[in-house]
């Protein structure tokens, strides 16, 4: 390998970031608690800095990271066709019908149910939309104007934006262009839409807004706004509010409507929240916020601003984290490019023709999601803030025993680690709540997951967790250490010592729930001699196979790398090294899996049998494949695990759905298995038909739940995107392979810059011919690695802050 001498450098702007100058505007007007972190609820907060000059993509830039389509959404058809919008707390899906533009708007926070600390006859916790909870839709919005039938328009386009988070649509009627804009602020805290035109055009209509839970929405001619409000049985309160104006015609209020007519300009502002609090002791309410109120002001406040000013101010904010990450895939024909995003889809699965862009756009896709979904607020669950309804499948909730984590996969792999924030805090501020509800609740007699030693300490949660600190459905030992490796993980790509700090209650108190429940077996090793070793109680393969197994590979595995985070945690730290050695003392005698004679499978269940569905769609025995790396292809593993887990994986198949195709995709991808890493992330893009499996219009990912009927599931979307960093970079602290299963379809050249390292690094990588030609690798934090392509090898040691350059590796 060749290498350019080592020297600090400053990041270098790319076609989709700003200036120097332009990015320091930028980062001034996005203000303090505004750009990266930021509020955690529904609150009253200073107002933004405002841009000095305008941070909008032009030329090729603008249009480098554009969807676009040739028909609106249906609203009956929302989920599939409907384009997603979001300020990292409110999400909306907008139609884009030239006549009747309608936006669902949900609210991360806006959920029924609470602690759910009432156990059911077997010991089990309720799983009920009253009980346990669910996540709801906050508001229907629609802008009628009548005057703009469908019928009568020509050259109809919608636009998504990816990399300044914004929704287009033009058309043309009689000669007249007419132009709207949506996007979701975070800084203003709104959902702003604007309409515009030229050739003389003008609009009449009226702007609507609807609650969904039976609220009576009320106007205010003087201040030219409507709004509901409301509260929950659980006494969560909750509003909305909607005003507009213009610069041209009349706008009036009209009933409990806001009428406009003859306008040339129209600009229309909601806001709207809860009085959610991320606080257990607070029993996760504000009392002092009115959010029907706090929606009027801040409504009101944004509409003092031109919509250029609001737009400015968004992009501000939006842009700087979209370009953390760039990526090219190789180029596409121009035939490919001519076709609109639902038609390149469809053309992609009936041709069979690798469409790079595309490809790469969907990673893109994810990330816009990702930002749009996670900053400030809760984390984004089994559908993100993107709801059609008040009864999401599953109740929107968030699973422990793949779902939330796959949501996350993405972020520090795909330059937004500060999106990951979300998900830490959630866990941090639930785990009063899980604590208390575990020692109270999880050794009742009846529950068949108890802990036989009659010992409970430390936390854990249910199959299913909501935001009030309750669990439902059944209990999931092991979901409190999956919990934890996420938390984890995140540091190993940061290196944050603050994030360290804050987590190691969570992984301290998981850790003692697990030294309670062990339990000691003996167990005769290949030469015949017999030992004893620590296992898991009565337990659940999520989620298939019989309910009172003991030594789960799943927990088995999961508490081997809980046990090894533990260790790292507390002696980074400076913590509880007494306790470490007792811990450290137990790790050495954890059982860890076998492969069976039977079937040449690792086991599953501790047993020579396959107990369960041989193709089922969850791959928890291969935790310690992905995410987890203690099986890997190298000589750290013993052949017959690796063969075993290969053998198993197999077995599992090729025919699944969205975050089961991503998983075994990421799997795939750390066997090396460039082609069947690849066919999994083409069959996610299928196009869904009539409620299928793939993608829909929107590229929402879609699984089919009963024939005709399709639901969304977003951990799909981001579990797929991060398949397609992992083909391209793996990385384990210390260690970092570069182009481990580049498929065929990406190899004649491409690049991705801004993609995390485990370790503590940030890489910017190029390849031509299936071969590296540029490395840039930055620390954040991480001191040395080892630098892995074609089969050279290369250690690397540099300060934080430091880049080194390699060229032509391999």
């Amino acid at each position: 390998m060749e290498c350019t001498t080592v020297d600090i450098q400053h990041t270098e702007p790319r076609d989709n970031q700003p200036s120097r100058r332009g990015f320091l505007a930028i980062a001034a007007a996005a203000g303090a608690g505004t750009a990266l972190g930021g509020l955690p609820a529904f609150t009253a907060s200073a107002a933004p800095l405002r841009p000095t000059e305008s941070p909008m993509l032009s030329g090729t830039a603008a249009v480098k990271n554009q969807l676009w389509w040739q028909a609106p959404g249906s609203p009956d058809s929302m989920i599939e066709q409907g384009l997603p919008v979001g300020n990292g707390r409110l999400g909306a899906l907008a139609s884009n019908d030239p006549a009747a533009e309608l936006l669902m708007i949900s609210d991360a926070t806006l959920w029924t149910g609470g602690l759910n600390d009432k156990p059911e006859s077997d010991g089990q916790l309720p799983y009920g939309r009253d009980d346990f909870g669910s996540l709801t839709l906050l508001a229907k919005l629609t802008v009628a104007i009548p005057d703009h039938d469908l019928g009568n328009v020509n050259d109809y386009r919608r636009t998504l934006d990816l990399a300044q988070g914004l929704i287009s649509t033009s058309y043309e009627i009689s000669g007249v262009t007419y132009r709207r804009q949506i996007f979701a602020s975070r800084p203003d805290d709104a959902i702003v839409l604007h309409f515009d035109q030229q050739g003389g055009g003008s609009y009449t209509g009226t702007v609507s807004l609807a609650g969904t839970h039976g609220e009576t929405t009320t106007a205010n001619s003087a201040g030219r706004y409507a709004s509901f409000g409301a509260a929950f049985a659980n006494g969560l309160k909750y509003g909305a509010a909607i005003t507009a104006y213009s610069g041209t015609g009349r706008v009036r209020v009209d009933g409990t409507s806001i009428s406009f007519s003859g306008c040339r300009d129209l600009t229309v502002v909601f806001s709207g929240g809860t009085n959610y609090a991320p606080d257990a002791a607070a029993k996760y309410r504000d009392p002092s916020v009115d959010p029907q109120r706090l929606a009027r002001t801040k409504a009101l406040n944004a509409a003092r601003h031109s919509a250029s000013t609001l737009l400015h101010t968004h992009v501000a904010d939006f842009r700087p984290l979209f370009g953390q990450l760039d990526i090219n895939l190789g180029a596409s024909s121009d035939a490919q490019r001519d076709l609109d995003t639902w038609e390149r889809v469809q053309a992609r699965y009936r041709d069979d023709v690798p469409d790079p862009e595309l490809e790469a756009a969907y990673l893109q896709f994810s990330r816009y999601l990702m930002i749009s979904g996670s900053r400030g607020s809760l984390p984004m669950g089994l559908q993100g803030p993107w709801l059609d309804g008040n009864d999401p499948d599953w109740m929107g909730d968030y699973h422990t025993d793949i779902n939330i984590q796959m949501n996350y996969w993405m972020a520090d792999r795909a330059g937004l680690s500060d999106c990951f924030d979300a998900y830490t805090d959630y866990c941090v501020t639930q785990l009063p709540d899980w604590t208390d509800v575990t020692q109270r609740l999880f050794n009742d007699s009846a529950n068949r997951f108890r802990n036989s030693s009659g010992k409970v300490a430390g936390w854990s949660v249910a199959f299913s967790t909501n935001p009030y600190g309750g669990s439902g459905w059944w209990w999931h030992p092991a979901g409190n250490a999956w919990l934890c490796q996420s938390l984890f993980e995140h540091y190993e790509y940061t290196q944050d010592r603050a994030h360290l700090e804050k987590i190691y209650p969570l992984i301290k108190g998981a850790v003692e729930f697990w030294e309670a429940r062990l339990v000691t077996t003996t167990v005769t090793d290949a030469s015949g001699a017999e030992r004893e070793v620590l296992i898991d109680d009565s337990d659940w393969s999520p989620e298939h196979g019989p309910q009172d197994a003991k030594g789960l590979t799943y927990a088995q595995e999961l508490v081997w790398g809980l046990f090894g985070n533990f260790h790292t945690a507390s002696k980074s730290l400076g913590k509880d090294a007494a306790y470490r050695k007792t811990i450290d003392g137990l790790r050495e005698r954890l059982y860890l899996p076998v492969v069976s004679p039977t079937t040449g499978w690792l086991e599953e269940w501790m047993s020579p049998d396959n107990l369960g569905e041989t193709t089922h769609r969850h791959l928890s025995p291969l935790i310690n494949l992905f995410p987890g790396d203690r099986i890997r292809p190298d000589d750290s593993t013993p052949k017959d695990i690796l063969d075993g887990a290969t053998a198993l994986l197999t077995a599992r198949g090729m025919n699944s759905f969205g975050w089961a195709n991503a998983w075994r995709s990421l799997c795939w991808a750390r066997l090396k298995n460039a082609d069947k890493a690849y066919q999994l992330i083409v069959t996610n893009l299928k196009p869904s038909v009539d409620g299928g499996n793939g993608s829909s219009m929107n590229l929402f990912d879609i699984y089919e739940v009963e024939k005709g009927r399709g639901i969304f599931q977003i951990e799909a979307n981001f579990g797929t995107a991060a398949a397609v960093i992992e083909m391209l970079l793996y990385s384990r602290p210390g260690h970092i392979e570069l182009l481990p299963a580049l498929p065929a379809a990406w190899a004649a050249s491409g690049s991705v810059s801004g993609v995390g390292v485990r370790g503590g690094f940030v890489a910017d990588l190029s390849w031509k011919n299936g071969k590296v030609t540029r490395l840039k690798l930055r620390s954040v934090g991480g001191r040395a690695t080892t630098v892995v392509a074609g089969g050279a090898s290369r250690r690397i040691s540099l300060k934080s802050g430091e880049s080194v350059t390699l060229r032509n590796l391999g």
